[in-house]
C-alpha cells in the first residue's frame, strides 16, 4: 500500500506523458527524460495530455506500484510549469490530486523544534 508521508520525495513531470505506457515505459521516462533513478523510492507523478488523468509510479523495494486517477469530469486546473521535473511536498501532492492549487497550500515546515529548547 502507498501512503503519503512528509518524508517522501515526490517528483512531478511537467510535460504530459503518453498514458499508453505502463510501468516499464514510465520507468524509462523517469530515467531518460527526467534523469532520475526509478528504483530510488521517489514517487513519480505524470499527467496525460488532456489533463484529465494522473499516474503515479513508485518502487517500494520489492516491485513497482502504478496508480491512476482519472477525473469523471473536468481537468486538473493546476499543474507545475517550468523545468522538466518539479519536486513537491506530500501535502502539496494531496492538494494537486484533489484539483486544488498546490502552490497556495500552506503546510507545516518539514522540521521544527518542539517544546522549549
Amino acid at each position: 500500500m502507498i501512503q503519503l508521508a512528509p518524508q517522501m520525495r515526490i517528483l512531478v513531470a511537467v510535460e504530459p506523458a503518453d498514458f499508453r505506457r505502463g510501468i516499464d515505459g514510465l520507468a524509462k521516462l523517469a530515467r531518460e527524460e527526467l534523469a532520475q533513478d526509478p528504483f530510488s523510492g521517489r514517487l513519480f507523478v505524470f499527467r496525460n495530455r488532456r489533463g484529465t488523468a494522473v499516474k503515479i509510479l513508485v518502487y517500494d523495494g520489492q516491485g513497482f506500484w502504478l496508480c491512476q486517477k482519472r477525473l469523471s469530469q473536468g481537468r486538473f486546473p493546476f499543474w507545475p510549469s517550468g523545468k522538466t521535473v518539479r519536486g513537491l511536498e506530500a501535502h502539496e501532492l494531496q492538494v494537486l490530486l484533489s484539483g486544488g492549487d498546490f502552490e497556495a497550500a500552506q503546510g507545516a515546515p518539514p522540521w521544527r523544534r518542539l517544546g522549549p529548547g
